[in-house]
Parts: C-alpha cells; structure tokens; sequence
C-alpha cells in the first residue's frame, strides 16, 4: 500500500509538470514571443452592451502590478501582503488560491506610494522566476513554491535598484536565465537556471536599469538578447558579448519593452523621449546599428506597443492611441478621445486597450484604417492606484489584474 501510495505521488507530480511544460502558452511577460500578441483566434467580433461575460473573479492575491502568466490549468502572479512581496498559484478553471510562496521585500520604492512587485512570473517547466522590486530574484518550484535558490540583484551583482524598484520579468533562454541589474559591473547578467550560479556579467555594458524586459531576437542569423536601458539599445550574445549598441537618451522611466521585425529593432518611452528605429546590420562578422528615424510621434509611457503587420499600436502620451507604420514612422491615424491611456494586447485582429484609470476596457480593429470601436466595458472593482497590469489573452479567455483582484472574462464567439 506505501509502495502503491507513493508511485501514485510520483505520477500525479509528472502529470502536472507535463501539464505546466505543454500547455506554457502565456507563460511569460507579454505572452509567448515576448510581443504582446495572442495566437487566439475564434474570439467575439464584437463586446455586447456592457462588456463580455465574466467568468470568475478571485481575491487575496495582494497589492501590486504584476500581470499573469498562464501555463496548463495554473495561473501565477505576484501581490504583496503585510511585510512579504509572494508569488501565487491559482487554478485555471475558477481563480481559486492553490499556493502563496513569500519572496521578497514589500513596500514602494521611490516617490508616488505605488507598493508591490511589478514583474510577472516566467514560468519554465517545474521552475519560475521572479524579481521583487527590492531585487530579489527567486527560484520556485511550480508545484507548491517551495523556493529552489535566490539572489539579490544589488548585493549580488553590483545592481543600482530604479527609483521605482525593479520591474523587469525576468528571460529564460535555454539553461540560463537573463535580467538586468545594472551598474558598473555590468548591466545584464546570466544565472544558471537550476543553480543561481553566474554565468556572466557584460563588461562592456554598464549602464544602469530601469523598467524594460529583454527580448530574445535572431539578427543577420545571429541569436541575441535585445534590452532598452536609459542611455542604449543593445544586442548581447547569449554568451555575454555586446555584439551592438546604439546610443538612446530615455527620460525619467524608460519602460517598453523592444519590439522587433527582422533586423529592425523599435523602442518608445514617455516623458517626451518618443520612438526610434534601429537597423541591424552585420559586415565582416561585426555588427552595427543604423538609425533609421527618431520620432516625437509615439511617445509611450508604460502600456507598450505591439507590432501587427507593417503597423505599430499604442498609447502616445501627447496624441492618445495611435497607429504608426513601422517603416517609416508616420502616423496613420491618432485617436485622443477615447478608452484613455492605458496597455494594449493584441488578439484574432483586435486590440484590446485597458485604460490605467476609470476602468475602461476597450476593443478595437487592428487596422490602420482608422480607429474603430467594438466595445467597451467598465471592470468592477478598478481604484487606486493606476491599472497598470497588462490584460492577457489565452484559451479564449480575457484577463485583468487589478491590485488584490485578478477578472476573468469568457471571449470566445459564440
């Protein structure tokens, strides 16, 4: 009977590691490639008056702005409670709280009260990772949280914490995961996966972090990590060399993420900073990078931009959502008036807005025809501070996190 009982464990563990591995179809920031953009298809044309169904609703995950990261049938996310930022796992099929593991330090760094983690969870088979907003980046295991290894971006690695705390979700490339610390003994480092041990440190970069997540992109046939820091647009070698840099002045929080066409790297961020267009190119084994425009039109805060076609959407703080042709830079259509503010995801040819106050929540057509509404809906429960988390698409289901309450929405046409 023991023997009979623990063969039973060993199963039941298998089958929710296989589940967690073959079904990580939004199992990092920004979904699968890092873009923004769900491969869903089948979802409504259009909302009905007041907003798709809700399906469930759960609680008690704390403060914070993390969005989801979805795998098999468990949701994780990170909120803070009392003095510990935590990492939880939810069920699929209902919202409910499996598990709650502490990480870190709670609180707010910086000016403004804006408390808990930012970053969101990768998840990496029967492993996540995750960075406080003091720096902590921890290992846990995605059955139950147990903690596998940690490490302290400043005291470890040398990092300088941003003003705002880090924010940056963590990559998994391979065997090694990848993140920014910042500061002069290199800006970007990679740990060993299973251990925590560092791999390497770059050198030959050395500015100091903000708010953007790296992106992995293969450039003139040469796989490489794209980050956006406060002075640069870089491409590092997945063995720690800069193999390009561009210099790029950001302002007060750079904080999209890089958007990537072929060899062609975009980046945008507020405070007037605006958008420019990198070509990579590569001669004689060396690379380098041309700018192709540098434009005030496009000027994004937070709520990132996502490449549809030859078309690029997003939030300008100055010109409301906007449609820009990558190519070129120019604007194709600016809509100030309506959804405000806010992220954007990409879907079955819509764009989904969540606007970071008043809880607006909209659908429009990707086209750069114009904008055209589809619909829109208020979210229960939105408040203070802003709505930051980024809405997620995934089995045809819409998410919103919003501080201590994560929304489920049925989307699927009918």
């Amino acid at each position: 009977m023991k023997l009979f009982r623990n063969a039973s464990i060993v199963v039941l563990s298998v089958v929710l590691i296989s589940s967690i591995c073959m079904g990580a179809d939004w199992a990092q920031w920004r979904g699968p490639n890092r873009d923004g953009c769900s491969t869903e298809t089948g979802l409504l044309a259009s909302w009905p008056e007041g907003g798709p169904a809700l399906v469930w609703k759960a609680t008690g995950i704390g403060a914070g702005f993390s969005t989801v990261a979805i795998a098999g049938d468990r949701i994780f996310t990170t909120g803070e409670k009392g003095d510990l930022d935590s990492v939880h796992c939810l069920d699929l099929n209902g919202g409910k709280i499996l598990w709650s593991a502490s990480f870190g330090k709670s609180g707010a760094p910086g000016w403004g009260g804006f408390t808990g983690p930012r970053g969101t969870p990768t998840l990496d088979g029967e492993r996540l990772y995750v960075i406080g907003q003091y720096g902590e980046l921890v290992c846990l295991k995605t059955a139950d949280g147990g903690k596998v290894w940690s490490k302290d971006l400043t005291k470890d690695f040398g990092g300088k914490r941003p003003e705002w705390g880090y924010s940056e979700s963590v990559l998994v490339d391979g065997d090694q995961v990848v993140c920014t610390p910042g500061g002069k003994k290199g800006a970007i480092v990679a740990l060993k996966k299973t251990t925590g041990e560092l791999l390497w440190q770059t050198q030959d970069l050395t500015d100091e972090a903000h708010y953007s997540s790296i992106v992995i992109a293969e450039i003139e046939g040469v796989r490489q990590y794209i980050q956006l820091t406060p002075e640069h647009v870089v491409g590092v070698s997945p063995d720690g060399k800069v193999l390009w840099k561009a210099t790029r002045k950001g302002k007060t929080a750079v904080i999209p993420t890089p958007v990537v066409s072929g060899n062609k790297v975009y980046v945008t961020s507020g405070y007037g900073a605006g958008c420019n267009l990198f070509e990579i190119t590569k001669v004689d084994g060396a690379f380098s990078a041309r700018q192709v425009y540098a434009e005030r039109s496009m000027s994004d805060h937070h709520g990132g931009a996502v490449l549809v076609g030859d078309y690029v959407y997003g939030h300008c703080d100055s010109q409301g959502w906007v449609c820009q042709e990558l190519a070129t830079g120019q604007i194709q259509w600016a809509e100030k008036g309506q959804i405000g503010k806010g992220s954007v995801v990409y879907a079955d040819g819509k764009l989904i807005l969540r606007a970071e106050d008043k809880g607006v929540v909209g659908m429009i057509a990707a086209t750069p025809e114009g904008y055209k509404e589809l619909g829109r809906f208020i979210q229960p429960g939105f408040g203070k501070p802003k709505t930051w988390p980024h809405p997620v698409v995934f089995g045809k289901k819409l998410y919103l996190r919003d501080q201590d309450q994560l929304l489920c929405y049925d989307i699927a046409a009918k």
